[in-house]
């Protein structure tokens, strides 16, 4: 018995057509889109690791000044002045001398501040130049870094900055900002911090002190009650990060070890 074997044609409609059509371009759309937010993910890495290796280049150069300091720090002889930020919780007023002097001390001492903090100076190769008025070292995860003399978000992806408060190894709260990339890079390994871990400041003067943590905890990034500068007398730092998923803040409060 013969058999027959009938193919059916497969007619091929506008729709279907208009649906092929659809489906390409999706898909030339979504490798666009894929290789644009990998392009953008190598970028936002390389500018990480280029910040890293900057702020690593600033503290080289600071080891190499500090053998010759009178002729390498810059001075500034002009008067510290409080940024007019709504957020800062210190009260400051000025003399006459032009000093400033923080009024805000429960037991009615007053914390005064030159404005003569040295800064080391360094130039990058694009020509950039980068002012820093300290070194924090923690030991206990590995972190060392010069701190810039003032912040600002071009700032930070560069090394932790001075974001409020006295000047490093002085009287008073000197509180320091820096990136939490949840790596371990700049500030992503503070919020590990404990109570007892030690915070090394070493300053422009060569001065070198040691602060023991005594507090750590969060707040909301509009909170600034830990940048008050009421220390009693004592030498204070505070130390900020953001939190891994950068809705809050990590706060690390250490105190001169010894007092």
């Amino acid at each position: 018995m013969n058999q027959i074997l009938i193919t059916e044609k497969l007619y091929i409609t506008p729709e279907l057509k208009r649906q092929k059509k659809l489906y390409k371009i999706d898909f030339i759309i979504s490798v666009f889109l894929l290789c644009l937010l990998f392009s953008y993910y190598i970028y936002a890495e390389y500018d990480k690791y280029s910040g890293e290796k900057k702020a690593q280049e600033i503290l080289a150069n600071m080891e190499i000044q500090e053998t010759d300091l009178a002729s390498t720090y810059v001075y500034d002889d002009t008067t510290i002045r409080v940024e007019e930020n709504e957020k800062m919780v210190v009260i400051l007023s000025e003399q006459d001398d032009g000093t400033i002097i923080d009024t805000n001390n429960l037991d009615g001492s007053q914390t005064t501040y030159s404005g003569t903090v040295p800064k080391n100076v360094m130039t990058s190769e694009s020509g950039d130049t980068y002012y820093s008025i300290a070194k924090i070292n923690i030991p206990r995860i590995d972190l060392s870094y010069p701190i810039l003399d003032h912040w600002s978000d071009e700032l930070l992806k560069i090394s932790p900055c001075k974001f409020h408060g006295a000047d490093p190894n002085e009287v008073g709260n000197f509180c320091i900002v820096g990136h939490n990339y949840r790596n371990s890079m700049f500030f992503s390994k503070v919020p590990t911090l404990e109570t007892g871990d030690i915070i090394e400041i070493e300053d422009n003067y060569g001065r070198k002190i040691n602060y023991e943590v005594y507090d750590k905890h969060v707040v909301s990034e509009d909170n600034t009650k830990d940048t008050s500068q009421i220390t009693h007398g004592k030498r204070e730092i505070t130390v900020i990060t953001c939190t891994n998923d950068n809705k809050n803040r990590v706060i690390v409060k250490a105190r001169e070890q010894g007092t």
